[in-house]
């Protein structure tokens, strides 16, 4: 006759110290990623520089497409393309898709005449984002600007090239985070570097 041992088999489930520390490990992930997630000025930085660097080089292009010069205002809060020096209503040139990205700091930056100018290639600077130039520039100012000639070489605000030794860095910081555009002379190629 055989007897069979009862083995009592050990309930399936985790214990409560296993169950504790996956609480703790979730709420720390969780903290971490809220924080990441209410603060979005590293993403309004980097837009903001994408933005920017975009609107330059549009500047460039058309320049060369239409065999003039081409004016980017860059006052300090906001990068707009113009066919004049004045950045007046007659210099206004249109946005390819019809309209700017319309956010509240565009409609604030970008006006003509005291009215926002949604048709404008223009772009208006954040609320957290400073924009500043690794040296005291005229270009980045209130009223400042620079040119693309027709052969899309970067000129200064006086009107003279760009140095060749020195590209215009232009750093946007926001929340501890900074980007940096280049703009380089002679090519006017502009880069965005970490």
């Amino acid at each position: 006759m055989q007897t069979s041992a009862f083995v009592p088999r050990r309930a399936a489930g985790f214990t409560m110290v296993e169950l504790i520390t996956v609480i703790i490990l979730v709420g720390i992930l969780g903290a971490i990623g809220a924080s990441r997630f209410f603060d979005n000025s590293v993403f309004e930085n980097r837009t903001y520089a994408d933005q920017a660097k975009t609107i330059i080089r549009y500047a460039q292009k058309l320049a060369i497409a239409q065999n003039r010069s081409i004016f980017v205002r860059s006052d300090g809060n906001s990068f707009a393309v113009c066919s004049n020096a004045a950045c007046d209503a007659s210099g206004l040139v249109l946005a390819p898709g019809g309209s700017n990205n319309g956010s509240a700091s565009t409609k604030l930056y970008c006006q003509q005449g005291n009215a926002y100018a949604p048709q404008w290639m223009c772009v208006g600077r954040p609320t957290g984002v400073t924009v500043t130039a690794t040296s005291a520039r005229p270009e980045l100012a209130a009223g400042g600007f620079f040119s693309f000639d027709s052969m899309g070489r970067p000129f200064n605000k006086d009107g003279t090239p760009m140095a060749v030794t020195n590209p215009m860095t232009l750093s946007f910081a926001s929340g501890g985070n900074t980007t940096k555009s280049l703009i380089w002379p002679e090519t006017g190629y502009v880069q965005n570097v970490p």
